[in-house]
C-alpha cells in the first residue's frame, strides 16, 4: 500500500505483481486483508505518526509561529471518498454499491500535521454522526476552527463546557438570541468587521454568551455571499478582526487535502471496500 500511495506503483495489483515472490500469499488474500482492516486501525496509524513526528519537528525548530498565543489550534473538516466512474466495472451500477466512506480530519497548523482522523465506512453518513468521537478528544484551551456544518448547538455547547474554544461559520439552523446591537471593530484584508453578543440555551437550560462576528466582504464568496457571520466563544481580548482572520485560515486544511491529491495517491479508485479506501487515505 505504501508503494501505491506514494505513486511508485499504479495499483495494489501492480504492487503485488512486482514482489509476488516475497509476499507469500495470493492476491485474493491481500485484497481480503485490506477489505477487513478496521477503520480504527487506520485512524490509529495517523495518530501514531503524529505522536512520532511532533517531538522531532519541535526538536528541529520546525514548528510554525502560533496563529494565536496560548491556544492549541485544531482545524477540522470532512473528507469524502466519493464514488467514481473509474471504480471497477462491477461496482459502477450496483444499487447497493459501497461508497468508500468519509471521515473527519484534524489538522494542527503549528507542527503542520494531520494529528487525528475519525473515519466512517458509510459514505452516505452525515458528518454530524461523527461528532461524538470528536468530542472525546476535546481538551481545555483547544481552539477548534470549522465550517458551518459543525455549527450545532450540541457540539458548540459541549466544546464550551470542556473549557475549550471554537470559531465556526454560522449555520442558519442554530437557534440563538441577539443580546446587543452590532458595533464596528475594524477591517481585515477581506472586508469590514462588526460584532455583537448572542445567547444560546443549551440542553441543560444554561445560557452561555458568545460572540457573533459579521464580515462584510470586499468580494463575494464562490457561492455569492457578501456577508458572512462567525460564531466564537473566545474571550473579548481576542479582537473580532483576529477571529475573522483565523476563520479565513481554515482553508489551510483544504490546501492539505489538495496536497494529498497532488503528491500522493490518497484516493485509490479501484478499492471498492470502504475499509480499504479509508486505510489508503490514512496512510497518505
Amino acid at each position: 500500500m505504501n508503494q501505491v500511495v506514494f505513486c511508485v506503483q499504479p495499483s495494489v495489483r501492480a504492487a503485488y505483481q512486482a514482489q509476488q515472490d516475497d509476499v507469500g500469499a495470493s492476491l485474493v488474500s491481500v485484497y481480503n486483508q485490506l477489505n477487513h482492516l478496521e477503520t480504527h486501525t487506520a485512524a490509529e496509524l495517523v495518530r501514531y505518526s503524529a505522536r512520532e513526528f511532533a517531538p522531532l519537528i519541535a526538536h528541529m525548530g520546525g514548528e510554525r509561529s502560533p496563529w494565536l498565543a496560548d491556544y492549541r489550534i485544531k482545524i477540522v473538516d470532512g473528507n469524502c471518498l466519493e464514488a467514481s466512474e473509474h471504480r471497477i466495472h462491477e461496482l459502477r451500477e450496483a444499487t447497493g454499491r459501497a461508497l468508500p466512506g468519509k471521515s473527519l480530519v484534524v489538522y494542527e497548523p503549528a507542527p503542520g500535521l494531520v494529528t487525528d482522523v475519525f473515519p466512517c465506512e458509510n459514505g452516505h453518513a452525515q458528518e454530524r454522526s461523527l461528532f461524538g468521537a470528536l468530542l472525546k478528544t476535546v481538551e481545555g484551551n483547544d481552539l477548534w476552527i470549522a465550517d458551518r456544518n459543525f455549527c450545532t448547538r450540541h457540539l458548540l455547547c459541549a466544546i464550551d463546557q470542556r473549557e475549550a474554544f471554537f470559531i465556526t461559520r454560522e449555520h442558519r439552523g442554530l437557534p440563538f438570541e441577539i443580546v446587543d446591537a452590532l458595533h464596528e471593530c475594524g477591517r481585515t484584508e477581506t472586508g469590514s468587521v462588526a460584532q455583537q453578543r448572542v445567547k444560546v440555551v443549551d440542553a441543560h437550560g444554561q445560557t452561555p454568551l458568545w460572540r457573533r462576528v459579521r464580515i462584510t466582504l470586499k468580494h463575494a464568496t464562490r457561492d455569492g455571499a457578501t456577508i458572512i457571520h462567525i460564531l466564537t466563544n473566545l474571550p473579548h481580548r481576542v479582537a473580532g478582526t483576529q477571529v475573522a482572520d483565523l476563520s479565513r485560515k481554515r482553508w489551510t486544511l483544504e490546501t492539505a487535502f489538495q496536497h494529498l491529491e497532488a503528491y500522493f495517491h490518497s484516493e485509490i479508485n479501484t478499492l471498492g471496500s470502504p475499509k480499504a479506501a479509508v486505510f489508503g487515505l490514512c496512510l497518505a
